[in-house]
């Protein structure tokens, strides 16, 4: 409920209000009045008023509190002065009802585009040891993982350069093509999680075809506040220790954070391989970001520093004891076993891998009358080192180093008889360049691209439609690159060209390239009621070729095998189309979303019978790797997801969730792609796979404890037959189960302040012998074919997770 007053004077900018329980009128202090747009906010006082100096202009107004509905309004603050809200008491789990990767800030009921939010207190409840092991138990989403800290986002059977992962809205570039290393984020920096479950490319341009996950970090303050915590997480599988240290305040329009953490883990063991050699990590991560709002808009800037030491496995084994070996010489003859001293301690092994990412940008919004002009800057370096010549511990095989620019400016049109309208321009600049490097996987290389659109939007009462289209154009280029042999250490080192040097080798041939394309959108909401919606959409997605792609030549530990390119590719283009019903009341909430997506050139990597046709294998320095080549074909993935909570009555603090997640994919053909009965799926596509939990949570104060919950969980991952087997590339995966729990409360003084949060979660209870389809380590393996009937690497077995967060 709101009660509006309208005042005829435009020189005020001030708003006043109070937030009131709708039931019993009594205010409530505390409540968090927040303007997206605006990244501005304050919170009601002990009376339930609040007062905020603000721009004037039409923007969304969100009001939360734990135990309410949220409220969300759009509010004209040319003519509002006073807002006087009544919330509504709710027993169904509050999720993000707000999303802001869109164009405005947006109710998720009123967009067409299929998304969905994670907040901060799903993260805070559930464990993980990297931000995207996060998300995969939220329908649709899955990941690749290379062991536990490696972790790359999956969208609806989709990954890699499809998915495009942002920061506070601002692209994440660290060589997102890889497999070996995950996104260069500190976990604990983000509070909430936006993600676009289909093609986004109209917004964002290339890379954004399958969808986007924008990893958001906490609101600034409310005005004239300040706080800080201290976070510690124990892992009992690995042994993780983890902490993090935040301090943030907002003073006079001047707003600002700070955070540093730290990560340090050892081997992770399951039932079958004990403790698996080459899986520890060692992390540190800080960040820091500055604001400034005031009359015309606000401006931030944030800087952060990532870097990650981290092993990566290579499944090498003792053929009669199954034990994992060591890599301990260049000639790699003699392999000896690892002993247990070494398996138990966190020092990181001599073959390790290196990723460092510095990233500044600044975000500002100038309002211009009753428009707005957005600007965002960024820069990004990522440093990729790969230690991987044992007797040369200090010489990178492996070095990449990316420096990316990125600019994003919108310009908002005042709303004109319901009609919103947005005209942007984005892209991005790249260089890379190998440095001190001793194998070359990729050329150095520039890249450009840019892509103008237009996006409208319009409400008709329940029906809300929105549209757009985009156009882009990316310039792609490298020169020849040439190595020569260093006579100090018997490795490549690139080498300027020299016509009359007879030891060159010529790596990569240069290469020029321009990829084009037309991507857009129309879709549709419809508001039956407050509880119910119908949602559908038509988008058309498009990705250039990444550079693994397109010029891919070499081999690196990391991965495993020999990656070969194809410099002939065209750009992939989509068209999917969406369909969802949503439905919510006060004791039960649920949701249907269907998808159809084609893809044209769909890229994907299928294994060789030979790098040159005859033999599986390809060998290097006495190591044996298998070829890998990408190819082009046409793509369909269709399938859906559904969820189920109900919060029965009277037991209203008691939470039943289910969800279902389908994908099935299928190769349709062409570009010289034959379809058998081995070729006929797509490789890396997650199964069938189910997730319940009940959940009971208490919100009244028991003695010292506060916020107490209670949970258990199971997840049930049907057996993936359905794989791309040609030549071995992919291989069929078990069903199994995995059972979890989870406990935690406040402890609170006498005057309800919170001292301290304690969470407990347990993981794969049961200590299932398990290996996920969608894990690189289930291949892993230097004797595939053994007396155990088992190949690769197992995943983590049963792990219990302790976090205590101490607030100041």
């Amino acid at each position: 409920m709101i009660m509006l007053h309208i005042s005829a004077s435009y020189s005020q900018s001030v708003l006043t209000g109070s937030i009131k329980n709708k039931e019993t009128k009594e205010p409530l202090p505390g409540a968090i009045i927040y303007f997206p747009d605006l990244k501005a906010g304050v919170s009601s006082g002990p009376d339930g008023t609040f007062i905020s100096s603000l721009p004037k202009i039409k923007t969304l107004l969100q009001v939360k509190l734990i135990g309410f509905k949220t409220f969300v309004a759009p509010v004209d603050l040319n003519t509002i002065t006073t807002i006087d809200i009544e919330l509504d008491e709710s027993v169904i789990e509050e999720e993000e009802i707000v999303v802001t990767g869109t164009s405005h800030a947006t109710e998720m009921k009123r967009s067409p585009v299929p998304m969905v939010s994670i907040d901060q207190k799903y993260l805070e409840q559930n464990s993980a040891s990297n931000i995207i092991d996060a998300t995969i138990k939220i329908p649709g989403l899955s990941a690749v993982t290379t062991g536990p800290n490696i972790s790359k986002p999956y969208i609806r059977g989709l990954g890699y350069n499809r998915v495009l992962t942002l920061f506070d809205g601002v692209r994440q570039d660290g060589q997102q093509w890889g497999d070996e290393h995950g996104i260069e984020i500190d976990q604990f920096l983000i509070d909430r999680i936006e993600v676009v479950k289909g093609p986004a490319s109209l917004i964002y341009g290339s890379d954004a075809l399958a969808g986007v996950i924008n990893l958001l970090p906490a609101n600034p303050l409310p005005e004239g506040s300040m706080k800080g915590n201290v976070t510690s997480n124990y892992q009992t599988n690995n042994k993780q220790w983890a902490g993090s240290l935040n301090f943030a305040g907002n003073n006079k329009g001047f707003n600002w954070s700070v955070r540093g953490s730290k990560k340090q883990a050892g081997n992770y063991s399951n039932r079958y391989d004990g403790k698996v050699y080459g899986t520890k990590y060692n992390e540190t991560d800080f960040n820091l970001a500055l604001g400034l709002n005031k009359s015309w808009g606000y401006s931030r800037i944030n800087f952060s520093v990532y870097d990650n030491i981290q092993e990566v496995p290579d499944g090498y084994r003792d053929s009669a004891s199954r034990k994992f070996v060591k890599h301990v010489s260049e000639e790699d003859t003699i392999r000896p076993i690892v002993n247990n001293e070494e398996l138990n301690a966190y020092a990181i092994n001599g073959n390790h891998q290196r990723v460092q990412h510095m990233r500044v940008f600044s975000s500002s919004n100038f309002f211009i009358k009753k428009s707005k002009l957005a600007l965002n800057i960024g820069y990004q370096q990522s440093t990729r080192r790969e230690f991987s010549h044992p007797q040369y511990q200090q010489l990178a095989g492996l070095f990449l180093k990316l420096n990316t620019l990125t600019y994003d400016l919108k310009f908002y049109f005042p709303e004109i008889k319901h009609w919103d309208v947005v005209l942007g321009i984005n892209g991005m600049f790249q260089q890379n360049n190998n440095g001190a490097a001793t194998e070359f996987v990729i050329p150095d290389y520039h890249s450009f691209d840019v892509g103008p659109f237009v996006f409208v939007k319009r409400s008709f009462g329940k029906l809300d439609l929105a549209a757009g289209a985009r156009s882009d154009v990316r310039s792609f280029s490298n020169n020849d690159l040439f190595t020569v042999t260093d006579p100090l250490t018997g490795f490549n080192r690139q080498s300027v060209y020299n016509a009359g040097d007879t030891t060159l080798q010529k790596q990569f041939t240069a290469y020029q390239h321009t990829f084009s394309g037309f991507s857009g959108s129309f879709g549709g909401t419809y508001n039956f009621t407050d509880r119910l919606c119908l949602k559908a959409n038509v988008g058309r997605g498009y990705r250039a070729p990444n550079i693994s792609e397109i010029s891919a030549k070499g081999i690196h530990p990391g991965t495993g095998f020999l990656q070969l390119g194809n410099d002939n590719f065209k750009p992939e283009f989509s068209l999917q189309e969406d369909l969802g019903l949503f439905f919510e009341s006060k004791h039960v909430s649920g949701s249907l979303e269907l998808f159809n997506n084609i893809i044209s050139n769909y890229i994907y990597n299928e294994k060789l019978l030979s790098a040159g046709g005859s033999d599986s294998n390809y060998i290097q320095n006495g190591n044996t790797y298998p070829v890998f080549k990408f190819r082009q074909t046409k793509a369909q993935l269709y399938g859906g997801e559904f969820s189920f909570d109900i919060h029965p009555h009277p037991l209203d603090w008691l939470h039943i969730e289910n969800s279902i997640s389908m994908i099935y994919a299928a190769n349709l053909g062409g570009n010289g792609s034959l379809i058998t009965d081995s070729t006929r799926y797509l490789p890396f596509i997650p199964p069938f796979h189910t997730n319940s939990e009940l959940r009971a949570e208490f919100k009244k104060k028991r003695g010292c404890f506060a916020g107490i919950f209670a949970k258990a969980g199971l997840q049930y991952y049907a057996a993936q037959h359905r794989v791309y087997s040609a030549y071995g590339t992919e291989t069929s995966t078990p069903g199994y189960i995995l059972l979890d729990a989870g406990m935690g409360t406040k402890i609170v003084n006498n005057k309800g302040v919170t001292l301290f949060s304690l969470v407990i979660n347990g993981s794969n209870l049961t200590d299932v012998a398990y290996q996920n389809n969608m894990s690189r380590l289930k291949y892993f393996d230097n004797y595939p074919r053994n007396g155990t009937g088992r190949s690769g690497i197992y995943s983590m077995g049963r792990n219990f997770s302790f976090k205590v967060t101490v607030p100041f």
